[in-house]
């Protein structure tokens, strides 16, 4: 028989690096999880993606075990990575940090598609072009 669920909680963390602190552990600890046991498996889990953000979704059951997937980090996170950029514009609509090219972005749309809710590139490409723009970065059409 299936274990009945009792939760299921999305959190963003560091990977590799997550602590029984907050946002993790106060939100886990509500639910009954063994909190290190969490936190030890999501940084082996994300060991070799340190220095992103990596979502994760925990489902909990009724017997306070729990499993976790991971996502891919945020678009905004893969387009700074993309341009080597610390951070988006301070006044998006009036500053341009970078510009990300036609190719730049087919292929963090490519990456990412999996965690869109689409199944259509070009569709996933305006979902990242659109980050992009609220970022202040520019986006070459292609």
């Amino acid at each position: 028989m299936a274990k009945k669920v009792k939760a299921v909680i999305k959190l963003n963390l560091p990977a590799g690096a997550a602590t029984p602190g907050p946002p993790a552990g106060p939100i886990l600890g509500q639910h009954g999880i063994p909190i290190m046991d969490f936190i030890n498996q999501y940084n082996q889990a994300t060991q070799d993606q340190k220095g992103s953000i990596i979502p994760v979704v925990i489902t909990v059951y009724e017997d306070r075990t729990f499993t976790f997937e991971t996502k891919l980090p945020p678009v905004s996170d893969l387009i700074k990575k993309k341009l080597g950029l610390e951070k988006g514009a301070k006044e998006p609509k009036r500053e341009t940090v970078a510009k990300l090219s036609a190719a730049d972005l087919e292929e963090i749309a490519q990456k990412k598609m999996k965690d869109l809710n689409t199944t259509d590139l070009e569709a996933a490409k305006r979902i990242i072009s659109g980050t992009a723009r609220s970022m202040g970065v520019e986006v070459e059409n292609g």
